[in-house]
């Protein structure tokens, strides 16, 4: 498969030629942004967003206008919630280190974590290791598992994203042909049931042993499978729930780790707890961040124990902040508020509302070919035409930015940039859902 002539930075973004459309105020903001932070980074959207404050699923701009956010999967509990804010401050008012000192928020942090992972890596038997974003979790796990396989070999999805860091930009094609991927690095076709059919889960751990293979011919020895067990930057395949253990059996018959990457999936945006856990699949490694600290940047990994031997008898670990007592507190609280509000639930029912209603649109609306999701990790791809399956790449940006106008936000995804990706907070009430639907219908 060829890499798109775009990486993800490029789907939905702003193009700073068009700033003369923008207000005085606007184009003074995106002029002054470029001096000060360069050409490297991207604004969402034709025009672009200056948001101020966050209220549960609503965001709002510096004129007062109300968004609904259907897309930011990094406040998961909804923006600015106060059990995490308050935990945040209490802990900011006591204490806050780096992690060589004894802290019991941490430990119960990490307590609380390993209760939700499965008996291989739960309590007593698993290890938990910090860090401060999903990037250096990634990167940790890489390290870990070619220490424990003495092996490089990574295979990833097509169009995956894995991370910023040096390592896991070359091994994270999504973000485009001006980052080459490793030579350590093979890529297989996404899973993608909508276009390859009732074999596609066959198919998937077939093209996962043969990239294995071919790394092993070129003298690269299996280290891991890493997956999104979303596949999110692929374009969102869920399904059938399963197909993920036989791919994992494959590259462990390889010899190669299967390394869960729940930083986008994880933390109850599937209807459960973990995205690996629908598919019955038992990884080596589970890497999480994002919605982790509900905004605050805290991340890590869980392990089994004889992975972490060899490694931790060589090297020390150290991460000044990873870990700290004000980032564990915001995840200690968002743990409970997972729990306590129910959230995996109801992402699961108003999943199953928005799925549903996705699927009635597409019988009015011949452009939805296919609608697919697990929870509130939802792809809707938009088709020229049915038969061809041809991707409506223009026609999708024309509706994100027609949906940003009328006061709903979300983004692309896929090779061909026509995936309607909808990732709302897990708060998200079934009126919300309704308000979505009825604005992607009208703009339909």
């Amino acid at each position: 498969m060829t890499s798109p002539p775009h990486g993800m930075a490029m789907i939905n973004a702003f193009d700073p030629a068009a700033a003369t459309a923008l207000s005085p105020r606007e184009r003074a903001m995106v002029e002054r942004r470029q001096r000060l932070l360069g050409p490297a980074y991207r604004l969402f959207y034709e025009n672009p967003l200056h948001l101020v404050r966050g209220e549960g699923a609503w965001l709002f701009d510096a004129e007062g206008r109300r968004y609904l956010d259907c897309y930011n999967n990094v406040a998961s509990l909804g923006h600015a919630h106060p059990r995490v804010v308050e935990a945040i401050a209490a802990q900011a008012a006591r204490l806050n280190t780096h992690t060589r000192y004894l802290h019991d928020t941490v430990l119960d942090l990490a307590e609380a974590l390993l209760a939700t992972l499965p008996p291989a890596l739960g309590p007593g038997t698993g290890h938990v290791m910090f860090t401060c974003t999903g990037s250096e979790a990634n990167d940790l796990a890489l390290r870990i598992a070619r220490a424990h396989t003495g092996g490089e070999g990574i295979v990833v999805t097509a169009l995956a994203y894995h991370g910023v860091t040096a390592s896991l930009a070359e091994l994270s094609p999504s973000l485009g042909e001006g980052v080459p991927l490793g030579r350590h690095v093979a890529t297989v076709p996404a899973p993608d049931a909508y276009r390859g059919g009732p074999d596609m889960p066959a198919r998937f751990a077939a093209d996962i042993a043969a990239a294995f293979a071919g790394l092993a011919r070129h003298g690269i020895r299996p280290c891991a499978l890493l997956v999104d067990t979303m596949f999110t930057s692929d374009g969102v395949f869920p399904d059938p729930a399963g197909f993920l253990a036989e791919a994992a059996a494959a590259a462990r018959a390889a010899g190669a780790l299967f390394i869960a990457d729940e930083v986008q999936p994880g933390f109850g945006r599937t209807g459960g707890m973990w995205g690996f856990e629908r598919h019955g699949a038992e990884p080596d490694i589970v890497t999480m961040g994002k919605p982790m600290g509900n905004g605050h940047p805290v991340a890590g990994l869980a392990i089994r124990p004889e992975l972490l031997e060899r490694f931790g008898s060589r090297a020390r670990y150290f991460n000044t902040f990873g870990g700290n007592p004000v980032s564990a507190a915001a995840a200690l609280a968002v743990l409970h508020v997972l729990r306590d509000e129910a959230l995996p639930a109801n992402a699961a029912t108003i999943g199953t509302r928005l799925l549903a209603g996705l699927r009635s649109l597409a019988t009015r609306h011949e452009i939805l070919g296919d609608v697919r999701g697990a929870g509130l990790s939802i792809g809707a791809e938009l088709v020229q035409d049915l038969a061809t399956k041809e991707p409506a790449t223009a026609e999708t940006t024309r509706i994100v930015n027609a949906l940003r106008e009328r006061g709903v936000l979300i983004s692309a995804s896929g090779p061909g940039a026509n995936i309607l990706k909808i990732r709302p907070p897990l708060c998200l009430s079934a009126e919300q859902a309704d308000l979505f639907l009825d604005t992607l219908d009208a703009v339909l």
